[in-house]
């Protein structure tokens, strides 16, 4: 099970990384956007990690495949993370925006936490 040091670091690249694809990848310039965008990213890798940790850590075990050793927490970090994004951008900034456009957004929220959660915590 991570530490709360490693877990704060890891919600916080999240966010930052989410950030930076949004930003890059999807060329989003509103501020709000990437503000949400980035607070879904994190937030959502907390609330499965105190999840997971209220269960006493049994889903903190590697898939044994060295280029992409995901596990459950790594899994439930990006389906959370993709869920919470959809939903605070679709009723917040993104309200107008196409189908397309919200799942691309939401999509690139989860992949970013799925990520950073696998590599670097």
């Amino acid at each position: 099970m991570p530490s709360w040091g490693a877990v704060g670091f890891g919600v916080v690249v999240s966010g930052v990384v989410a950030v930076a694809a949004l930003a890059l990848l999807l060329r989003e310039r509103r501020p709000s956007v990437l503000f949400v965008g980035g607070l879904a990213s994190a937030v959502a890798p907390l609330c499965w990690d105190l999840i997971l940790r209220h269960t006493g850590g049994d889903f903190f075990v590697d898939a044994p495949v060295v280029v992409f050793p995901v596990s459950f927490e790594d899994t439930g970090s990006g389906v959370f993370a993709t869920a919470l994004a959809a939903l605070a951008l679709g009723f917040g900034p993104l309200r107008a925006a196409t189908a397309q456009r919200l799942a691309l957004a939401a999509a690139t929220c989860g992949i970013a936490a799925l990520l950073v959660d696998i590599y670097l915590y």
